[in-house]
């Protein structure tokens, strides 16, 4: 791992840019029969079939699939958070309702994202959580995830620790996303599992549950 700050910002922007460039030649064929093995892997997790909460995220375009897994979730019982971007880049929350309760918001000159409709809940409302599935462009055998740059889950992961909770943090990729090495810095931290339409990979000790990727 390089430690000087200036370097590992132009590697993680190469790193975003590649990923991104893969994701773009997706079709949405592609994007549908993905989300329907990340969502059966992923409700697989015991960490998720014992949640009573989640924080979770709508994707957009071609980022892998959330919106089966979503409903999966609710169908279940389970409170299912989904955020809503804030001016500052930090997320307020809102209990995802179903697909029709989700609406188009675009942010400034960026991308439209899909938030819940109903009432706004403040940026502690994660610390509710027993999982948090975070957004991510991949993550390597350490555990560590790179985001897209924006820092609000950054912000997530500061409020987790000041308040002392310790969620699941679990990540959904593509299958080429997870990598040996992403450009990482001291601040950053490792997640528990990430899901892929092949399987389930864990970081840390403890041994593998049935159906975990090797």
């Amino acid at each position: 791992m390089r430690h000087n700050r200036g370097r590992v910002e132009p590697d993680k922007r190469e790193r975003r840019r590649e990923v991104l460039r893969v994701r773009n030649a997706l079709t949405d064929d592609d994007v549908r029969t993905h989300a329907e093995a990340l969502a059966r892997h992923a409700l697989a997790l015991p960490e998720l079939a014992g949640a009573g909460t989640v924080a979770a995220y709508v994707s957009v375009g071609s980022e892998p699939g959330t919106l089966a897994l979503l409903d999966a979730l609710r169908a279940r019982g389970t409170r299912v958070l989904l955020p809503a971007l804030l001016p500052d880049n930090d997320l307020a929350w809102g209990v995802y309702d179903g697909a029709g309760s989700l609406v188009p918001v675009r942010h400034g000159g960026r991308m439209t994202l899909l938030e819940p409709a109903g009432e706004r809940l403040g940026p502690d409302t994660v610390t509710e959580a027993d999982a948090v599935l975070l957004p991510g462009l991949s993550v390597d055998a350490r555990g560590m995830r790179l985001g897209r740059g924006g820092g609000s889950y950054d912000r997530v992961l500061a409020r987790l620790d000041r308040a002392g909770v310790h969620p699941a943090l679990v990540v959904l990729l593509y299958d080429g996303e997870v990598v040996e090495r992403v450009p990482a810095e001291p601040h950053d931290r490792p997640v528990h599992a990430v899901v892929t339409p092949l399987g389930v990979r864990r970081f840390g000790p403890g041994p593998q549950a049935p159906g975990d990727a090797p």
